[in-house]
């Protein structure tokens, strides 16, 4: 079987220790923290107000704005407070609805199987991926309906399913492969006809056979649907590589996956966009990876959206082990925690609880010119530059001439260099400096 790549990349180790463990579905806690801003671009607004009963998929946040996401009621109880409350992406707290459960989990009444959902039209299913509030639960958080809702001049002619799942540790995605094929596949099907694709790939990593042998069977029922296996490397999974890996196309400078005619969802989003499609299902829980030395109940949980880091480790057996860092996401491209106060939003694909076992601390030395961030870069980026020029404020030079935005923070530059410098840092760090001037 070919197997298919991209230029650049790493091999991390890549720990899916958690690959054979089946989803678990972890019970509800008393309050949820449902945060108004789980998604890119602008906060919902939010419909309810303290005191107020709500229903589960009752919608409690509306979009504001076309690049916005509805917010809804992960369970049926009480609007305890609509206040600040940290959260795991911003530093500062963030307008929270803090919803009392009732022990219930009533669905709101527009909830159950439509007639004849396999014959939505486009506008049907876009708006309902919308009325949904579905993002990518890739880690981008991207609003789905935008995705969805290219302009007229750019035709999209491929669809592609990204299961690639190439961030070291997270196993959510090769999970729901390997255990809801056929929800993934009605999803990319229905996606196919939203934006009026000839043909819809999905793509998964060689290290997941299990997950490969149960697409594969599922397939027969989907003829209109091709598989395509990738070489395992980071960062695979990156929509800009994997569209240079399958169809041998670049996605210019500035551009999207669109203006090459492609568009890439996450495994988990095409299930969650089959669930809005059919039954009217908003985006109110997620699967998600507990893994690193750190963590008692390593393995692979649906959860509702709101739920606190703390009562997932807690209802999964605590911690063991000294902790050292608290991850949301993949090690490579994941977000440090403050605290384990914070809650689960759409965009949370893993926990990690890392002991000294994973956490080593270094200091950088100089930059010896070995250029291995240059090969790796899977961006065609020449990071030792981009650092130097971000150092000295030379960041129109570094956006203009070397590419500044056009890094995906993948972070290969940074695990590959002996000098343990922080490349990604760096870089970030410029592309803010670019914003706050702008």
């Amino acid at each position: 079987m070919n197997k298919f790549t991209f230029r650049g990349g790493v091999h991390p180790p890549y720990n899916k220790i958690t690959s054979n463990k089946k989803i678990e579905a972890l019970p509800l806690p008393e309050v949820l923290y449902v945060p108004l801003s789980q998604h890119a671009g602008k906060p919902a607004k939010p419909l309810v107000k303290r005191g107020d009963v709500v229903k589960k998929g009752q919608k409690i946040g509306e979009a504001d704005g076309f690049i916005s996401a509805n917010i809804h009621a992960p369970t049926s109880g009480k609007v305890k407070s609509i206040m600040g409350h940290p959260h795991p992406v911003f530093l500062e707290n963030v307008p929270t609805v803090i919803i009392e459960a009732d022990g219930d989990d009533t669905w709101f009444d527009g909830y159950g199987e439509r007639e004849n959902w396999q014959e939505r039209t486009r506008e049907e299913i876009i708006n309902d991926v919308k009325e949904a509030g579905i993002v990518g639960l890739g880690g981008a958080a991207f609003p789905s309906h935008v995705k969805l809702s290219p302009p007229p001049e750019k035709k999209i002619d491929t669809v592609i399913i990204n299961g690639a799942e190439c961030e070291p540790y997270l196993t959510a995605d090769d999970r729901l492969m390997q255990e809801r094929p056929q929800d993934i596949l009605w999803g990319a099907r229905l996606i196919k006809r939203a934006v009026g694709a000839e043909r819809v790939y999905i793509a998964i990593e060689d290290n997941k056979p299990e997950a490969i042998n149960s697409i594969q069977e599922a397939l027969q029922e989907f003829d209109d649907i091709k598989l395509r296996v990738v070489k395992t490397k980071y960062p695979e999974g990156a929509e800009k590589q994997l569209i240079k890996a399958l169809m041998g196309r670049e996605v210019p400078r500035g551009g999207l996956p669109m203006d090459v005619g492609c568009l890439v969802h996450n495994a988990g989003t095409s299930i969650a966009i089959y669930e809005a499609v059919r039954f009217g299902k908003p985006l109110i829980e997620r699967v998600l990876t507990l893994s690193g030395s750190g963590a008692q109940g390593k393995g692979n949980y649906l959860v509702r959206i709101g739920m606190q880091f703390s009562y997932i480790v807690e209802k999964t057996g605590g911690t063991s082990g000294d902790i050292k860092k608290v991850i949301m996401g993949g090690p490579m491209m994941g977000i440090s925690q403050y605290s384990l106060d914070v809650p689960v939003i759409k965009g949370t694909s893993g926990i990690l609880l890392f002991t000294s076992r994973e956490v080593k601390f270094h200091e950088p030395y100089p930059c010896i010119r070995c250029s291995r961030c240059v090969s790796v870069c899977p961006m065609g980026l020449l990071p030792l530059i981009l650092v130097d020029l971000v150092k000295y404020g030379r960041l129109e030079i570094a956006k203009e001439q070397y590419g500044l935005l056009d890094c995906i923070e993948c972070g290969s530059c940074t695990y590959i260099c002996p000098s343990y410098i922080p490349h990604v840092q760096w870089i970030k760090y410029g592309k803010s400096e670019l914003r706050r001037k702008k």
